[in-house]
């Protein structure tokens, strides 16, 4: 019996998404390894934060009040005391950018290899890990000959787990040396572009290097306001300054997990592919029947864009620009 212990996540008073996803991976590998899955919730609101981490699969919720926000050296420390005191085998931290701040410095202190990115893992007597290569294009396995490990989960990969739970929801006084911890967050500062958050969006309008020109993007906003969604797009788009950064979706964007994903002119290269595949349906349209967007897709509309928008614009009741 191996126990496990994930790390949930939070920012600015609320839990992101990858906290529950990290619930399911986490119980996936604790029914392979006929151990307990164990969470962990570290500052802020320890305690809403708790009652919403306690769904079904948790055998046990941990919370240490120590400061607000995310900060290196308290995680660390208190990681570090908890792994030892629960005994867990596998610690899963999530593939984001608090958690490759401080999933290093945790494998280090509990002397862990550490695996990172991980897309997909298993257990038999052995833990292999699956990981990406390449932008995406190759997968490789890695057999980790240990019997303790840490591991970075890559958001989006794994469902958010649901269902009330049952876990033992318990106070750990982790001793927070005080003296060593090097930084605070004293307030947030939204990135220059940052009018709205794609990752958060129900329903995503999502515009790659088909559109052709910045000249053809009303027709794509008239479509966003008919659907009353929410645009996107790849990184072409991105790079030719038609759109801010932060409405990019890929491994250099953000990931997004849409109710709905409708991708418009994009071929589904695999780094564009690698921060939406999460998303509930997912709808291409494109002329190239080949494209490999359409390995993904639900539903693909093999036809020209300019003559696909303006009849959706119509379906849902909006008025199609003049071009």
């Amino acid at each position: 019996m191996s126990d496990v212990l994930i790390v949930t996540e939070h920012r600015r008073g609320e839990l992101r998404d990858v906290s529950f996803e990290m619930i399911s991976a986490g119980r996936e590998l604790a029914d392979e390894t006929g151990g307990k899955l164990h969470a962990a919730v570290i500052s802020g609101d320890v305690d809403t934060f708790a009652d919403q981490v306690n769904r079904d699969g948790v055998d046990a919720i941990h919370t240490i009040s120590d400061g607000e926000e995310f900060n290196h050296d308290i995680y660390t420390q208190a990681l570090e005391q908890l792994a030892n005191e629960l005994d867990t085998s596998y610690v899963l931290i999530p593939h984001s950018v608090n958690g490759l701040d401080y999933a290093p410095a945790v494998a280090e202190a509990l002397s862990l290899p550490l695996v990172t990115d991980a897309v997909a893992h298993s257990f038999d007597g052995t833990l292999e890990v699956t990981r990406e290569q390449y932008g995406g294009k190759v997968e490789t396995t890695i057999e980790v000959e240990a019997d303790r490990a840490a591991l970075t989960i890559r958001p989006a990969e794994w469902p958010q787990a649901d269902g009330m739970g049952e876990a033992d929801i318990s106070t750990f006084d982790a001793a927070i040396d005080e003296s060593a911890i090097r930084s605070t967050v004293t307030g947030f500062e939204e990135a220059a572009g940052g009018d709205v958050d794609i990752s958060e969006a129900d329903v995503l309008v999502s515009i790659g290097r088909g559109i052709e020109e910045e000249e053809n993007l009303p027709l794509i906003e008239a479509l966003v306001e008919a659907t009353d969604a929410t645009l996107s797009s790849s990184r072409p788009v991105v790079d030719n300054g038609w759109l801010p950064a932060n409405r990019q979706v890929g491994q250099s964007g953000k990931v997004v997990t849409p109710d709905v994903y409708i991708a418009i002119g994009i071929s589904g290269a695999v780094q564009h592919v690698a921060g939406m595949k999460g998303a509930d349906t997912i709808i291409a349209i494109n002329t190239d029947a080949n494209a490999p967007i359409y390995d993904l897709a639900d539903y693909g509309i093999e036809d020209d864009l300019f003559d696909v928008v303006p009849a959706l614009i119509e379906e849902f009741g909006g008025s199609v620009p003049d071009m």
